[in-house]
């Protein structure tokens, strides 16, 4: 195993895509004479003469102006701004642990609850009552309180057990907050110390990008009527939660992030009281243990307090081992589209009128102009002799440098054809200027017009959204692949989530889109795309299922949204990967499948699994002691280990290195599952599919139950060659009771993929 001198520099990535990275700005490096360091400490050491860990801490220091946050909750130690010199002399204090220099960490739905299942007749909102008296934590950019999606109509009192507050700073006071957003605080200390000169605008829970305000919003938003993006997915809007409570600690600048800010927000939301923790952010290096990721680390010490975290896989797709955040005590949320488009109707000269994906905010117009083919655009200069016309542009050069030249030419519109999968990129589907974007079929038919007809005309209309297009889900290409270098032995991510252009509410001062010329254009909702989109709608789902299951784990709520998800799309066909050629995805790139918030409510079995079942795992990964430390925040040992962890998926890995093709692999899981299903007596009997070249055994073949919760284990076993010839081979083990009425899923993986660790 690495030591933590093995750090390298790494970042912390906001998983929204397109939209928030051309807001972040660079802040200058302070003094390499001193830095930041998160200081790891043993308590069992602190002398008796002290107070309290933060008194001792201080002790440690020359001044008090060198300390920045005291760790209380997400780990035991301290941040402060050392020199070189003073950190190798706290090394020498008793009770040190470790330490991390504090690197900056660089800045990476009207529709969506329908189609997902959620109804107001039936299912898992009535059940939960709408997720009432869940507390959802959101570590994000802050939250613009004024939104209709955080107003507190219909909704009850702060639960008497929150201990959070709303703290004042600019634009914000405690009156900013009511029964809705009942907690906001802010955590730029680690920020400003890296950065000295820096001046921060809005210091304050204030929100000034947007992001947070649009998380917070998709998992926990109220009801607002007649939402849209200037026309487009226009509805009532609503959270995953609409019941639920949020508590938003901003720890995301646009001058930048740092890990001792984020620990902190973390470290407070767990002294708050939280149930949920929603996280959109994550590392942006993968070569890193997981001692060494605030993530992982602070979020050990949540699910200990029976706290249920959600974090993001990134957006760093579609390769393998691109994933981060795959904590096993995590779960891990890919991203998937949903069955709505953006649309417009080119109206041609001939009345032949062909649908096209966009989302130009600007007017419409159902005028006839010119129509000129214009091949690959390549030439502005050519583009400006005819910009009164609208063009029609094919894929022969890449479409973002054909935008560029039709923008730089200032045409009065233009058609891009391209055999890509365009409808999911909101990149080419948002434009400044009247832009449609359509595939190869559609765009042969205008092409012929243009061709035959004497003087070719069109007209663009705008603002049309279509609901329950098929197929859906699917993948997004930029949803970041498993398996987890620092833990690839656990299948992750763990399932999907809507995160393709989700509608939800946005700070009104940031823009959202622009037109020509220049003119800038503000919303108080807006559609991005990411895995930050899909998940809050997870953490959303986890408030439903928390508010029916107060008393389950957090692994019993991750079993039940696994084991439930779908894994078809709603054509029945298994779910594709856009980035494969509409190939099926494998749950090495899509985990389980679909959330499934009603199904999950009544799993009928669950995988449940404790913080001592983790350590004996990380034990088996052979983690030191030292490094377990530092996870756990206590002293545990490596007497019994396991790599067979109670998780409801496998993954087996081939292609050893000098074995010989010829011999045979043999891989053994244990599991337990847990009936919380019926009272009375059940059965389950295992249904195996796939796993195409492999010998699949399941021991027993049928598990009794007599009561509920009682707990019964099983042995799956995978048979095979040493050296696969596919890269993945992949299947599913499903436990059916006898009526039907329960269908617990886990996907199975065997790979050749060669095992990367840090």
């Amino acid at each position: 195993m690495a030591t933590l001198t093995d750090l390298k520099l790494v970042s912390i990535l906001v998983f929204a895509i397109f939209h928030f990275e051309s807001t972040m700005q660079t802040p200058s490096s302070s003094s390499a004479a001193a830095e930041t360091y998160i200081i790891h400490m043993d308590i069992s050491a602190m002398p008796k003469a002290f107070s309290g860990h933060h008194s001792w801490y201080m002790s440690m220091l020359s001044s008090s102006s060198k300390h920045i946050y005291t760790y209380t909750n997400s780990i035991h130690g301290f941040s402060a701004i050392l020199t070189s010199y003073e950190l190798e002399s706290l090394k020498n204090s008793p009770g040190y642990v470790s330490s991390t220099r504090d690197h900056p960490l660089k800045v990476h739905t009207t529709n969506t609850p329908q189609f997902l299942g959620l109804s107001s007749s039936s299912g898992a909102w009535p059940a939960s009552n709408y997720g009432e008296g869940v507390i959802i934590g959101v570590v994000d950019t802050g939250i613009w309180p004024e939104s209709e999606s955080f107003n507190d109509q219909g909704m009850t009192k702060v639960p008497s057990r929150w201990k959070g507050k709303c703290m004042c700073g600019n634009q914000f006071n405690s009156s900013s907050c009511n029964n809705k957003l009942i907690g906001a605080r802010f955590y730029n200390k680690g920020l400003i110390a890296s950065n000295p000169k820096l001046k921060i605008s809005m210091n304050s829970p204030r929100d000034v990008s947007g992001h947070g305000t649009h998380t917070s919003s998709i998992a926990a938003g109220n009801y607002v009527e007649a939402a849209s993006y200037f026309g487009y997915a226009t509805g009532i809007a609503g959270g995953m939660a609409p019941r639920a409570h949020v508590a938003m600690y901003k720890a995301i600048w646009t001058y930048g992030v740092y890990s001792s800010d984020v620990m902190a927000a973390i470290d407070q939301a767990l002294q708050d009281g939280v149930d949920i923790l929603s996280l959109s952010l994550g590392m942006s290096v993968k070569d890193i243990f997981l001692e060494n990721d605030p993530i992982a680390v602070a979020t050990f010490a949540a699910i200990e307090k029976g706290i249920f975290v959600v974090a993001s896989a990134g957006n760093d797709g579609p390769l393998y081992w691109t994933l981060i955040n795959g904590a096993p005590w995590l779960l891990t949320v890919g991203s998937a589209t949903t069955d709505r488009e953006f649309e417009g109707i080119l109206t041609l000269g001939n009345q032949v009128q062909i649908s096209f994906t966009s989302l130009y905010p600007g007017n419409s117009s159902s005028r006839q102009i010119p129509l000129v083919y214009m091949d690959r655009c390549e030439s502005v200069t050519e583009l400006k002799k005819v910009k009164f016309n609208i063009i029609v542009c094919k894929d022969d050069l890449s479409i973002s440098n054909q935008i560029e030249n039709a923008v730089s030419a200032e045409v009065v519109g233009a058609v891009f054809v391209s055999n890509s999968s365009i409808s999911e990129s909101e990149f080419y589907i948002r434009s400044s200027f009247p832009a449609a974007f359509t595939g190869l079929r559609d765009g042969q038919t205008i092409i012929d017009y243009i061709h035959k007809s004497s003087n070719p005309t069109a007209s663009l209309q705008f603002q049309k959204t279509v609901i329950g297009t098929k197929p859906a889900p699917k993948l997004d290409s930029y949803s970041s692949r498993g398996p987890f270098p620092s833990c690839p032995s656990i299948i992750k991510p763990d399932l999907l989530a809507p995160g393709s252009l989700v509608l939800a509410s946005w700070s009104p001062i940031s823009p959202v889109a622009k037109v020509r010329p220049s003119r800038l254009l503000f919303s108080d909702f807006n559609l991005i795309s990411g895995t930050s989109m899909a998940t809050p709608h997870v953490a959303g789902v986890a408030a439903l299922m928390k508010a029916v299951h107060p008393e389950w784990s957090p692994a019993a709520i991750r079993s039940a949204l696994v084991t439930t998800a779908d894994s078809l799309d709603n054509t029945l066909g298994p779910i594709k990967d856009i980035a494969n050629y509409d190939l099926p995805a494998s749950p090495l790139e899509m985990g389980a499948g679909l959330i499934n918030p009603n199904k999950a409510l009544n799993p009928g079995l669950v995988y449940d699994a404790t913080a001592d079942d983790y350590v004996k795992f990380l034990c088996a990964m052979n983690y030191t002691t030292t490094q377990i430390r530092i996870i756990t925040k206590s002293s545990r040992n490596c007497i019994n280990r396991s790599t067979d962890l109670n998780y409801p998926s496998f993954v087996a890995f081939f292609n050893n290195v000098d074995s010989n093709p010829n011999e045979k692999a043999v891989q053994v899981f244990w599991r337990t599952v847990t009936n919380v299903g019926d009272q009375g007596g059940t059965s389950y009997t295992a249904n195996l599919k796939g796993m195409e070249g492999l010998k699949v055994y399941v021991e027993p073949q049928r598990l009794e139950f007599k009561q509920k919760y009682e707990k019964q284990s099983y042995k799956l076993t995978l048979e095979g060659p040493k050296w696969l010839e596919k890269v993945v081979i992949f299947g599913s083990l499903t436990w059916v009771n006898d009526n039907g009425k329960y269908v617990v899923r886990s996907p199975i993986v065997a790979t050749s993929l060669v095992e990367e660790s840090p």
